[in-house]
């Protein structure tokens, strides 16, 4: 079918999930005036947290930073599982009337701006039918994740195995493990999440992994949250207990830049203490990289180490030499027999949403641009990007970058600017947009924009730093060039007055 009369609204936000229906609450906050739109791909509010639906599925941040800073997590457990992150996303959509902005079952494309118009087009795929939006603003809520495919490396012999093969990013409702030997291939947070999850019914789990992760034990809920809220109203005991794990959260990994051995030796130590005795620590539980080199994998109450003290799970390090009829054969001639394996092999990356853009008709590379203050993209005009920490919660750098968004609208207001777009200097050194080592990350990351070496060209990863940057800071910019629809670029004088306002 032919694409349909654009619809037009002020802000087009791509993704329901928790980026974007937190964009959609500070919109509604901080700039009522305005219209806006939220397109989902999926039927369901939620994002990843609709989309995984393994046995145990849950966050590794606590709730009391992973939740919005607008709205308090109220339930006792401070380490919530998907279910429960899901119904409070789909509450504050719905507490707030979000919910009757979303159009459901929209794919978007591809998006164009037009300096003329100073006007996105962007096109979406709904049905059998096209479907065109106009909007001043694209916000990009999508994260990076790709949620039409996990990753998965070539197995040698995966044909020929007898039993069933699943990736927990496509987990089958009617999957049947009870009282059969499964096998987890990986060692990150989905491996070390499922495990424990599946042993009540598995007659045994064994994770196999080529190389150990960091493990730790966090409680499942916060004594010091749980009693505030008793004597407290729920907003004030919220706040104090968001301090309190932001400064934990700061602290431990200042304290891993700082003294990488000093945390190895404590992680190390906690293990053994939750591992029977003789366990074979420094062969399963020893990484080769420090601590927060990659993300810590978090196991609430040590429901991991319990699973292993009851010999309900195991863990084999070693490599795969190819999959058999029974399970799998390892290079050191191990078999392990299974009825199940579960590829728990991770993620693929792509920004969001793997929209095409074009400006100008010029089509739009990614991996060329430069990532203004964490939030805006060099070249790409009057478009916003949520993505949030990777060593802290993703949450808390959604809230900044929408609460920034907002103060450089009302800056565009009150000069009578219609476009603004970040300006990055041809010559400035640039790395990774994510310093990170995780295998996820690196298999991606030159098809991602870069950062540069200094403000306001970083990608923080410091809550503290982006307070700084994105709420304490003037939102007009040297790197910002300001205009009107129409206009011809480069103005220095209009540079100058936005900067004086």
């Amino acid at each position: 079918m032919s694409a349909t009369t654009p619809h037009h609204v002020d802000v087009l936000i791509v993704g329901a999930g928790i980026s974007g229906i937190g964009c959609a609450w500070h919109l509604q906050d901080k700039q009522p005036g305005r219209t806006y739109a939220i397109l989902e791909n999926r039927d369901a509010i939620g994002g990843t947290w609709d989309l995984f639906r393994y046995p145990g599925i849950r966050s590794d941040s606590d709730l009391h930073t992973f939740g919005y800073a607008f709205k308090p997590w109220t339930d006792e457990k401070a380490i919530a599982d998907g279910p429960d992150i899901r119904a409070y996303i789909q509450e504050t959509a719905r507490e707030n009337g979000i919910d009757k902005h979303i159009r459901f079952g929209h794919r978007v494309v591809r998006a164009a701006f037009d300096s003329s118009t100073a006007l996105w087009t962007v096109e979406a795929r709904h049905g059998d039918e096209d479907v065109v939006f106009t909007a001043s603003w694209l916000f990009s809520g999508a994260g990076y994740y790709n949620y039409d495919e996990g990753y998965t490396p070539h197995f040698e012999g995966r044909e020929r195995f007898q039993g069933q093969i699943v990736h927990p990013q496509f987990w089958p409702e009617d999957l049947d493990y009870a009282g059969k030997k499964v096998v987890v291939i990986g060692s990150g947070a989905t491996a070390v999440t499922l495990i424990p999850s599946m042993t009540d019914e598995a007659e045994h789990v064994t994770m196999l992994q080529r190389s150990p992760s960091y493990i730790v034990t966090l409680p499942m809920k916060d004594p010091i949250a749980n009693g505030l809220r008793k004597v407290l109203p729920d907003r004030l005991a919220y706040r104090l207990t968001r301090r309190k794990n932001v400064a934990l959260q700061t602290g431990i990994y200042s304290f891993a830049q700082k003294h990488p051995n000093a945390l190895r030796k404590l992680i190390r130590a906690a293990t053994i203490k939750q591992l029977p005795k003789g366990y074979e620590v420094d062969t399963h539980f020893k990484p080769k990289y420090d601590p927060w080199d990659q993300r810590l994998c978090t196991v609430p109450n040590g429901d991991l180490f319990r699973a292993i003290r009851k010999g309900k799970a195991s863990i084999v390090t070693d490599h795969i030499d190819t999959f058999t009829e029974k399970g799998i054969l390892l290079k050191s001639g191990e078999e392990l027999e299974a009825d199940i394996i579960i590829t728990a092999t991770g993620l693929k990356l792509q920004l969001f949403g793997g929209i095409d853009v074009t400006v100008d008709g010029v089509p739009g590379d990614p991996s060329q641009a430069v990532a203004y203050r964490g939030l805006m993209l060099s070249g790409v005009p009057n478009f916003a990007y949520a993505v949030g920490y990777t060593n802290s919660s993703w949450t808390l750098k959604v809230d900044l970058v929408c609460e920034h968004l907002c103060r450089l609208m009302s800056h565009m207001d009150r000069h009578g600017y219609d476009i603004v777009v970040p300006e990055a200097d041809p010559a400035m050194e640039t790395r990774p947009l994510l310093d990170f080592a995780a295998g996820y990350v690196q298999r991606a990351i030159d098809t991602f924009p870069k950062q540069g070496s200094a403000a306001p060209w970083q990608q923080n990863m410091s809550y503290a730093k982006d307070i700084k940057a994105l709420r304490e800071s003037e939102v007009a910019h040297e790197a910002l060039r300001f205009s009107r629809r129409g206009e011809a670029e480069g103005r220095q004088d209009e540079r100058e007055v936005a900067l004086a306002g």
